[in-house]
């Protein structure tokens, strides 16, 4: 028996308006759609008149439900597969999907259109000939400190996303480990509170302190360079989260800025009489 197809369908991540024709015809042709959460996946279909029959597949249920989806498609269905928001795979349980469905020799068809990193990165204004995505930093504020580490040296522009309890937290280890570097903070990409924080770390970081945290976040972050002026560096603040986030004293703050942001050490140091 010839396999159906697993079509990985993007679909809005905020305005409903936000998707293909081609993304239409495949979610009403499917034999079953595959959605996180089925209950939000409704309100799309319902918008277009669709009736294809819905399943749920998610993070927790991946591992049962993977295999069921993966006999379906051995049966000669179309299995059609959707996030809450944006392309499957991308930051979600899709991949574990994807995988069963190529070990099985199933083809697996991309259907694309929105995703919230290249949307962000779209009007970034920020370098967009090289760029890597990080998806979510860690939870945990070690963990998150460890990865930002690793990713200081990436002269690339970086994505990234960030959930709205941990977004100050993120920043703050941000500044604390790559300095005070130009970046864009996008929130409620596509919907109606649709915000574009611009400036450095540090001052969006002050915006945000002052607005709405609600919301989901895509951080564009601007790669390491040679050039640290360029970076409109705060350097009193940068030695001020070295001490407060890192626990170092004056001197190991002086040490350590000095190495991180590439300037002389007497500039360091005269910044820090301000503190």
């Amino acid at each position: 028996m010839t396999p159906g197809t697993l079509y990985i369908v993007s679909t809005p991540i905020g305005n409903l308006e936000d998707i293909t024709l081609r993304a239409l015809r495949i979610l009403k042709e499917a034999d079953v759609i595959a959605a996180e959460d089925t209950r939000h996946t409704q309100k799309l279909l319902s918008k277009y008149d669709i009736h294809t029959p819905l399943t749920s597949y998610h993070d927790h249920n991946k591992e049962e439900k993977g295999p069921v989806l993966v006999s379906r498609l051995l049966e000669g269905k179309n299995v059609a597969l959707v996030s809450d928001a944006g392309t499957p795979g991308i930051s979600d349980p899709g991949y574990f999907l994807i995988n069963l469905a190529v070990d099985q020799q199933i083809p697996v068809v991309p259907i694309p259109g929105a995703t919230a990193a290249i949307a962000a990165l779209s009007v970034s204004g920020l370098p967009t000939d090289s760029f890597v995505f990080e998806g979510f930093l860690p939870g945990k504020h070690q963990a998150r400190l460890k990865r930002l580490e690793l990713l200081k040296p990436e002269t690339r522009t970086l994505v990234l996303y960030e959930a709205p309890h941990r977004i100050h937290q993120a920043l703050e280890d941000m500044l604390s480990v790559l300095g005070d570097r130009k970046a864009v903070v996008m929130r409620e990409l596509t919907k109606i509170h649709e915000q574009a924080l611009r400036g450095t770390l540090s001052s969006i970081r002050e915006q945000l302190r002052t607005g709405s945290d609600k919301g989901e976040f895509t951080l564009v972050v601007h790669g390491k360079t040679d050039e640290p002026a360029q970076q409109d560096i705060d350097i009193a603040e940068h030695l001020k989260n070295l001490m407060l986030h890192r626990g170092m004293t004056k001197k190991e703050a002086i040490a350590a800025a000095t190495e991180e942001l590439g300037l002389p050490k007497k500039e360091i140091y005269k910044e820090s009489l301000k503190l």
